[in-house]
């Protein structure tokens, strides 16, 4: 079976870092595109980082660059993502997903697999 499981969620003050790891088990991240989702409650999910592994390029939205980056480890078939200056802003459900083929994208659909999500509060 295949599965991604993130963890590293938490609650951490306003200009503090947490880092989320999402782990692959039945596939390699290798060949996939992997990216970072979040969901605030009641807004819609969004996409904030796409790591495209056919093309080695990553993109970060801009409510995030500068400040999250995404990094992996191959041998623990695992990606990263560092968060630092977090904003209040910031808090939601975190989920990554994998997606083969499909190149650079954010948009949910196109994404074969889910992790169950990881909640990142922000509070002072």
């Amino acid at each position: 079976q295949l599965h991604l499981v993130e963890s590293g969620g938490g609650l951490v003050q306003p200009g503090g870092s947490l880092r989320l790891s999402c782990a692959a088990s039945g596939f390699s991240l290798n060949y996939y595109t992997i990216a970072w989702f979040r969901q605030a409650p009641g807004k819609e999910r969004e996409g904030i980082v796409c790591i495209n592994s056919g093309d080695g390029t990553t993109y970060y939205v801009d409510s995030v660059k500068g400040r999250f980056t995404n990094s992996r480890n191959n041998a623990k078939n695992t990606v990263y993502l560092q968060m630092n200056s977090l904003k209040r802003s910031d808090t939601a459900v975190y989920s990554c997903a994998a997606g083969f083929g499909i190149g650079s994208t954010l948009v949910p659909e196109q994404y074969d697999y889910w992790g169950q999500g990881t909640q990142v509060t922000v509070s002072s």
